[in-house]
């Protein structure tokens, strides 16, 4: 979903990146709060790169489709346009996160249940498991180590709470059969 704008006159006006990454969230919370399409969508990451590129991360409870990512890409594009925030030069993605981007709120754990997670938390610890369940304060992950009991190994399942506060990063680790 690559939308290009080629344009020649040149703008004077450009706002600092944090005041348009800033302005961007805010319209999008606007449209999620007035647009009953999107009522299930958060935004996860906008990110504006030097060459003007705007790359924006959404989300939805129900998951993401291709035809939200459109929708919201549209709106967006007429407020650059109508405003020329990024001049006439820009290229801008709406997409969800993908795996390969650490999990950023809570609503997006509990889409995850079963898979595989590999959670660091904030006093350095890493942590690889299944996730069970979550809750709103926390997370539940099924870790699975070896233990030596004689000369036996036993396969030993413990589950782990883990606060969200204390999460530094969590990442799904993809299953390749």
């Amino acid at each position: 979903m690559h939308h290009h704008k080629e344009g020649t006159k040149s703008s004077l006006f450009f706002i600092p990146k944090m005041e348009l990454t800033a302005r961007i969230a805010q319209l999008l919370e606007q449209k999620y709060a007035d647009d009953e399409a999107y009522t299930d969508c958060f935004t996860v990451d906008i990110e504006l790169n030097p060459v003007n590129r705007l790359l924006v991360f959404v989300d939805s409870d129900t998951g993401i489709s291709f035809d939200k990512c459109k929708g919201l890409s549209r709106f967006l594009e007429s407020h650059l346009d109508t405003h020329n925030w990024l001049g006439d030069k820009y290229v801008l993605e709406v997409s969800s996160p993908g795996l390969t981007r650490p999990l950023k709120f809570p609503r997006q754990y509990s889409r995850n249940i079963g898979r595989t997670l590999t959670i660091q938390t904030t006093d350095g610890e890493k942590h690889l498991g299944v996730l069970l369940k979550t809750d709103e304060q926390h997370i539940t992950l099924l870790t699975t180590h070896i233990e030596k009991e004689g000369k036996k190994k036993v396969t030993v399942n413990t589950e782990i709470n883990i606060p969200y506060d204390k999460i530094d990063k969590a990442l799904v680790k993809i299953a390749f059969k």
